[in-house]
């Protein structure tokens, strides 16, 4: 059997006597999109930021392919290529979309002692990048984030982790106060990412829009997985929203394999 791309074991997260995961067990494979559902409170949001470094796990364990790692900060995370993106995007508005594209990265011009930025290196990939991303209004590199759209800013968080070769993409409310069109955008890009060979783990309260994208489809429920293999081709919305709103382990089960028998 292969192993996951990220495999996340019995993990567990308390804030003081809040017990905001309880030996949750989470994986994400290859060249997968994964739907990670569940109402506020059921665990989501902190699954992913012990995930992404940006908060410490009380106990349990993360594997990348197979070897263990331990995640002390979001530097950790994105040296192992996991990239987050956040539902504000967390872009410098202030700054041009190629600086944003490789904040903290930034290509130098040789002689490097001088420690000079080369801008038309990052002005030329940026081009590249917003075109492969699905942007196709001509908007120069210079252009202040804070004059985009929000559809646009998502496609350049996006660009961003695919340029420098994340592993896993983790999309976390990418379509919150989004217009229609903009939205499909975003959920375009994820496809993208998605062919083009990176893993994402798609988190939204529209469940209908993780229904267009993803794979497999999770499920947390009280800061437990509580279904984590639902195929979203023979899995209807009615039913997945019953799993998140409380059915029974038991009636989970069978759901899922009777989803499974009319796949078969």
């Amino acid at each position: 059997m292969t192993e996951p791309l990220v495999r996340m074991e019995n993990i567990r997260k308390h804030y003081g006597r809040v017990q905001a995961l309880v030996d949750a067990n989470f994986h994400v494979n290859e060249r997968e999109i994964v739907g990670l559902l569940g109402d506020n409170g059921a665990g989501k949001s902190t699954l992913i930021k012990v995930l992404s470094g940006a908060v410490p796990l009380t106990s349990g364990d993360i594997f990348i392919r197979g070897k263990k790692v331990d995640f002390r900060s979001t530097s950790d995370a994105i040296a192992h290529g996991i990239e987050t993106i956040y539902q504000d995007s967390a872009l410098v508005t202030q700054l041009s979309i190629a600086r944003n594209l490789f904040l903290g990265r930034e290509p130098i011009k040789p002689p490097r002692f001088l420690n000079r930025m080369d801008q038309e290196a990052m002005n030329v990939a940026a081009r590249d990048l917003l075109k492969q991303v699905g942007i196709s209004k001509n908007i120069p590199p210079t252009t202040p984030i804070g004059s985009l759209s929000g559809g646009e800013r998502q496609a350049v968080a996006i660009a961003r982790a695919m340029h420098f070769d994340s592993d896993l993409i983790i999309l976390d409310e990418p379509t919150n106060n989004l217009g229609v069109a903009e939205t499909q955008g975003v959920l375009s890009f994820v496809r993208s990412a998605r062919d083009s060979g990176h893993s994402c783990i798609f988190i939204a309260h529209n469940i209908h829009h993780v229904f267009q994208v993803v794979d497999r489809i999770v499920v947390m429920r009280r800061g437990k997985v509580v279904a984590d293999d639902i195929d979203p081709k023979n899995t209807s919305v009615t039913e997945v929203e019953r799993i998140i709103t409380g059915m029974s382990d038991e009636e989970i089960r069978d759901a899922i394999v009777q989803g499974k028998q009319s796949q078969g």
